[in-house]
């Protein structure tokens, strides 16, 4: 599941990279990262982004260049860094859940935003829906409303003999708080 993500994202991203490379032939599209976490905290994560983009044949500083942001989990510094990275007029920013979207989305609304670790972009404010997001967000959610019934119709079909579920959650990363 973890890996069908993944490749989600890095087709979205690629997407929004074709649409401003088709604009500017010329000039190498440039990516801007922004995560509230600092880079020592999920650099397998990082890794692994920037490994996606190389089997696409995006290799860093040859044919993308990558300005990544990082909060180093002071929240309050986000707004400031989505501003910087709208100054550097990146063609995309790939956000890190919904603490970096929110004042990514907030900074800028023609730039394409690429969305990842969302559990409810819908709740939070930052698409229309999830079939048609609308404005410039997409990417990827986790535990969307909308798709709740679905995973325990699949659990039941995988588990016909389940009679109970139990679900455990928290509501601190929900996203919704202002940062």
């Amino acid at each position: 599941m973890k890996k069908k993500i993944t490749v989600f994202a890095f087709c979205a991203v690629l997407f929004a990279l074709c649409m401003s490379a088709e604009a500017q032939q010329t000039k190498i599209p440039l990516i801007g990262s922004l995560s509230g976490s600092s880079a020592s905290t999920s650099p397998a994560r990082h890794e692994a982004f920037r490994q996606g983009l190389r089997d696409l044949g995006y290799v860093e500083g040859k044919n993308i260049v990558i300005e990544p942001r990082w909060a180093d989990g002071k929240f309050d510094r986000l707004p400031e860094l989505a501003a910087e990275l709208v100054r550097l007029k990146v063609d995309i920013i790939v956000t890190a859940g919904p603490q970096a979207t929110r004042p990514a989305k907030q900074a800028i609304s023609t730039i394409p935003i690429v969305m990842a670790q969302d559990p409810d972009p819908v709740g939070n404010g930052f698409v229309a829906s999830l079939a048609r997001p609308g404005g410039n967000i997409t990417g990827l959610s986790s535990l969307a409303p909308e798709i709740s019934g679905k995973q325990l119709e699949l659990l039941k079909e995988i588990v016909p003999r389940l009679s109970r579920v139990a679900v455990f959650g928290t509501s601190i990363n929900s996203g919704k708080h202002k940062t």
